[in-house]
């Protein structure tokens, strides 16, 4: 984008022209005129279709100059979700941070099938590394009557799911713990589970190289990777966790490494579980598993 001041009063039409213009070689067409929609949708409020309406209308120097701030940072991979504080995720605005992971779709997919699963009433629920607490909230939203706890080790994530849950008004209880110690979680002694659900660190150390920068460089790595040589770091505690505090009835829903899908169902079943189901997210990869016993 020129870096130079825009002409006062610039139409809008010609202003979001700029910013494909500038965000495209770097994300490509597609992705930036959902990011100019993002930006507007921040900056003022505007949604799509008041993008075509206002299409003729001037932007002011004021609003072209926040703009150009914006899209300098994007040119340097910061995601716009922790430039303007927020993601959507399964129809909530949800304060985010360098401390949590943006949510992505493929959650939403996983919460998707949690709530076509569950239709009954009062299940006791577990998010193990919450992160934002989209995946908390969202079933605390989505089930009927739920009772949702949702645990993290971070306090700087803790922090953010407790504001998300403040403003959204919903009863999740947040705790903080070690998914690789469980056992040392007093509020967990005891507890027994309809569905604990997880989305822990599972990419590969390897993998980094495949990444894109603004994940590398901006997304905390605490909830992102895990060692080539323990590519089930946190899988295999939550099994055996869930071995003693799964409900009768009750299901274990994981967001995994397409890689380590087969390994981790091998696991699973070694470990007791009958039952497991690996589901395929909407790019046809093993993206879930589900068990019970």
């Amino acid at each position: 984008m020129n870096s130079e001041a825009p002409e006062s009063g610039r139409p809008l039409y010609l202003v979001m022209k700029d910013i494909i213009a500038a965000l495209s070689p770097k994300y490509g067409e597609g992705e930036a005129k959902a990011m100019v929609r993002l930006i507007f949708e921040n900056l003022k409020g505007w949604t799509p279709v008041d993008l075509a309406i206002k299409a003729n209308e001037p932007v002011s120097d004021f609003i072209q100059g926040k703009i150009r701030n914006v899209v300098d940072r994007a040119l340097q991979s910061e995601p716009l979700q922790y430039i303007f504080g927020n993601a959507w995720f399964y129809g909530m605005n949800l304060k985010v941070t360098p401390d949590v992971l943006i949510p992505r779709p493929e959650t939403a997919q996983l919460v998707d099938r949690i709530v076509d699963d569950n239709p009954g009433k009062d299940l006791r629920v577990i998010d193990l590394g919450t992160g934002s607490g989209c995946i908390a909230l969202a079933l605390s939203r989505n089930l009927a009557f739920s009772d949702v706890m949702a645990l993290d080790i971070s306090e700087k994530a803790l922090d953010v799911a407790r504001e998300n849950a403040d403003k959204l008004k919903a009863g999740v209880r947040f705790i903080q713990g070690d998914i690789l110690n469980l056992q040392a979680v007093k509020e967990l002694d005891n507890r027994k589970f309809d569905i604990i659900v997880s989305n822990p660190p599972y990419i590969a150390d390897h993998e980094r190289g495949q990444m894109e920068d603004n994940v590398l460089l901006h997304e905390p790595s605490l909830a992102l990777f895990v060692p080539d040589s323990d590519t089930l770091k946190f899988y295999v505690p939550i099994l055996l966790f869930a071995a003693d505090h799964l409900a009768q009835g009750g299901h274990i829903y994981f967001e995994i490494n397409p890689l380590y899908a087969k390994e981790l169902a091998d696991k699973a079943k070694s470990i007791g579980f009958g039952n497991v189901e690996l589901m395929k997210d909407f790019q046809g990869s093993d993206r879930f598993l589900i068990a019970s016993r």
